[in-house]
């Protein structure tokens, strides 16, 4: 294993090859990346890039996300200081030249399990098929893969094993794979603006398989922007991407069986979990036939989420139901976290840890496919925007197909057997027949998909939970924080209200919630419930924000297309 010398803050540390500076800096102790305009410290919160709180300055390059750059060669890093003025002496005036044009017949953007299944398919139908993916390394957040090795790293497990064949398979089948490249606008009728290598490039393709995943919803209580309160999947990226402890002292809490997997996997770390908040009820005699028809769907995923439960009880953590966690205060190096019911009752019980994890659900990453105009429906069960599309993954929108998370939760399994059909699909619709072959293939992908849907209906029974009580509401003193980009409380915004402004629009404008670096992505679903409430309306794709590009923070020198050298 090769170890890099990377200096923060005047202090030196040692990083691996390969694995992120937040990875590394979390192994060293660092929970404290960058400061905001009053002061408060941030940490990495969502680790996979979407939230921005985890900026440094690199080599006196700044506003750099931690959780996204590699350790490739010894650095030297700072904290973000919001009151930090940007160097001028090496400011260049970029020349605005001609954007590249790349138009292959399938653009894949997402290379988690859903679009590099799709890819395969699309390309073993004869098509040419390019997978863009923000991350480094493909696999998204279901597949992602070890970007360290050495003796003392603990080997890849059979879910890193599934990807890494996966990944192999489709570069084997000649599919060209892009890793670190932001797809920031989706235009009408499909064209793309890419930044890669620091400078944009037009992508024209024929069709387009829209595959960007989901993240996880903001959980807006008390203390949840302190350093060392973070997603769950950002711990578990720390440990399935680099074998870094987020904590050593550990209380994980939401909604979902993905919890329980981090907890299992934590404590094969070291990592003591204190404990597994979760929000739904404990099963019961009445969540017998949901565990059935989940055995008969998927058995292997019923024996690991039982595996999980039993590791759990054997290391000593314990399993608390229909909680939920109701606020996080700073206790020195520690954090103590209080719970409470679902109607925003205090339990007496708190814990005292090092790294609070919080997973109460998914938002879609669905920003490309509302820029391109696709049609969406909204499932007030899960809080989300549905993108309307048919039983093959075909939007709206000609030659734009969608699959996965992005278009509402469904889970790995359900998006590889979707994305065999979409990727056949979208050959097809560039003109490519079907071999029997392929024919055939497909319809073993929807019968897969069928049982895999089978299985998340039935798990999602045995996980009901109220995605948002409003007895956690009761609870939540109004000082509290909705947006955390640009510090605006829910007392901000409910004098907005009290004012008679009806719309989020108004709102932001008046008190520049959702203008953050996140671009709202952790305050919108929290606000649009809030103003929809007080209307009496129902949330729908004309609710909340409207879509805005760039979808993601991107330079003006690579929005002008020339990349700039120091």
């Amino acid at each position: 294993m090769t170890e890099i010398a990377i200096t923060f803050e005047g202090k030196e540390f040692k990083a691996r090859e390969g694995e992120s500076l937040a990875a590394a800096l979390i192994a060293g102790g660092v929970r404290h990346f960058r400061e905001t305009r009053s002061g408060a410290c941030r940490g990495i919160f969502c680790g996979m890039g979407v939230c921005q709180e985890c900026l440094v300055e690199v080599d006196g390059k700044p506003n750099q996300r931690a959780c996204m750059t590699k350790v490739v060669a010894p650095v030297e890093v700072k904290r973000t200081l919001s009151q930090a003025i940007l160097p001028l002496e090496g400011v260049q005036t970029p020349s605005i030249t001609p954007m590249e044009v790349r138009a292959p017949d399938v653009l894949v953007i997402g290379a988690g399990p859903g679009g590099l299944s799709a890819a395969l398919a699309a390309r073993q139908a004869g098509a040419s098929v390019v997978v863009l993916d923000e991350r480094s390394l493909p696999g998204g957040q279901y597949f992602k893969q070890l970007s360290v090795t050495g003796a003392d790293i603990a080997p890849p497990d059979r879910q890193h094993r599934q990807g890494a064949d996966l990944i192999a398979q489709v570069r084997q089948a000649g599919v060209e794979m892009i890793g670190d490249a932001l797809v920031w606008g989706a235009f009408e009728p499909g064209e793309y603006g890419v930044a890669v290598e620091g400078h944009t490039q037009r992508w024209k393709p024929r069709a387009t398989i829209i595959a960007t995943g989901a993240y996880e919803r903001g959980w807006q209580v008390p203390g949840w922007t302190l350093p060392g309160v973070m997603t769950t999947g950002a711990a578990q990226t720390l440990w399935r991407t680099a074998r870094r402890l987020p904590g050593q002292r550990v209380l994980i809490a939401g909604n979902g069986p993905l919890n329980l997997q981090l907890a299992s996997e934590l404590q094969a770390g070291g990592a003591t979990v204190v404990a597994v908040v979760e929000a739904a009820a404990e099963p019961s005699l009445a969540t017998l036939p949901s565990l059935l028809r989940m055995s008969v769907a998927a058995p292997g995923l019923v024996k690991d989420g039982l595996r999980y439960r039993w590791a759990l009880r054997q290391c000593g953590g314990r399993m608390i139901h229909h909680a939920l966690v109701s606020g996080i205060e700073a206790k020195g190096e520690s954090l103590q976290v209080s719970l409470c019911n679902s109607q925003g009752q205090a339990l007496a019980e708190r814990f005292e840890v090092d790294c609070v994890c919080l997973g109460y659900g998914f938002e879609p990453a669905n920003e490309l496919l509302r820029a391109l105009g696709c049609s969406h429906d909204y499932d007030s069960s899960r809080r989300q925007l549905v993108t309307r599309r048919d039983a093959r993954g075909q939007t709206d929108i000609a030659g734009v197909f969608a699959l996965g998370d992005c278009t509402g939760l469904g889970g790995a399994k359900v998006a590889l057997a979707e994305g065999r059909l979409v990727g056949l699909e979208a050959a097809t619709a560039c003109g490519y027949q079907l071999s029997r072959e392929l024919g055939e293939s497909r319809r073993e992908a929807e019968a897969e998909r069928g049982r895999q849907q089978s299985f998340q209906k039935a798990l999602w029974t045995l996980y009901h939970a109220d995605a948002r009580p409003k007895g956690i509401d009761a609870a939540v003193a109004e000082a509290n924080l909705i947006c955390r980009c640009e510090e605006v409380s829910f007392a901000t915004v409910q004098r907005a209200l009290d004012s008679g402004m009806s719309t989020v629009g108004a709102i932001k404008r008046h008190t520049r919630v959702g203008m953050g670096r996140c671009q709202g992505r952790y305050c919108a679903a929290a606000l649009d419930e809030r103003v929809c409430e007080m209307t009496g309306s129902g949330r729908s794709e004309m609710s909340g924000f409207a879509p805005r590009l760039p979808v993601k923070p991107v330079t003006i020198a690579e929005l002008a297309g020339a990349l700039v050298k120091p």
